[in-house]
């Protein structure tokens, strides 16, 4: 096999659950939108509402969390692992409510929030198994997947301390795979946003964008 064949960087179940599930958002809620890779921190909810399509006024937003127990092990000296607790969704009396940890920051709390609409928008529509996952897949089809990609895997490390940070239900190839079919939609053939993916992401869209070239 070539060095650089055009091999989909997922596997075929992750490929073909992708497809089938981008072509489903696609028919549910219109045309993919386009990538936004920069959004300001003042009013991050209702921006996101606004890209959305989810009126503000009906959704409440709550705030929780402490990170003391996170600053106790970074002051040992301690491995810190942090995983899917960034971001909850319910319904009280028949109100959508998304809670998010107070403690998030740039691309995390924006990850978090379009995943946490992303559960409004699916709510009653979609109550398969797979409603997780596809939550954040959601978010690629209204031009956020930048966001979780980048934020999915965050490893860091120095004299001190290593901290490993997880988010979401998708990994980092299904995130570049998922964001190359999207590029592709749009008739994207060398996406300009793809620069402000992270390494691995980044490396995963390049090559679903040649596997998507050579197949069509």
């Amino acid at each position: 096999m070539p060095l650089f064949a055009a091999t989909c960087p997922v596997n075929p179940r992750e490929q073909q659950w992708i497809e089938e599930s981008l072509a489903w958002l696609r028919t549910a809620f219109g045309a993919p939108r386009a990538v936004l890779t920069d959004l300001a921190e003042n009013d991050i909810v209702g921006r996101l509402c606004q890209l959305m399509d989810v009126d503000p006024k009906t959704i409440t937003v709550e705030l929780y969390g402490d990170s003391a127990e996170d600053d106790l092990a970074r002051a040992a000296g301690l491995t810190v692992r942090s995983r899917g607790a960034a971001g909850h969704y319910r319904r009280e009396n028949g109100r959508p409510v998304i809670a998010l940890d107070r403690t998030l920051t740039s691309t995390r709390l924006v990850a978090t929030v379009a995943h946490e609409l992303g559960h409004v928008l699916l709510d009653g529509r979609y109550d398969a198994e797979d409603h997780e996952p596809l939550t954040d897949l959601l978010t690629v089809h209204f031009g956020l997947g930048v966001f979780g990609a980048n934020a999915c895997f965050d490893f860091s490390q120095d004299h001190q301390r290593r901290q490993v940070r997880r988010l979401g239900y998708l990994t980092e190839p299904m995130y570049g795979y998922a964001l190359a079919c999207h590029a592709h939609s749009r008739g994207e053939l060398r996406p300009t946003w793809a620069a402000q993916l992270d390494v691995n992401p980044r490396v995963h869209l390049k090559r679903g964008l040649r596997h998507l070239r050579r197949r069509t």
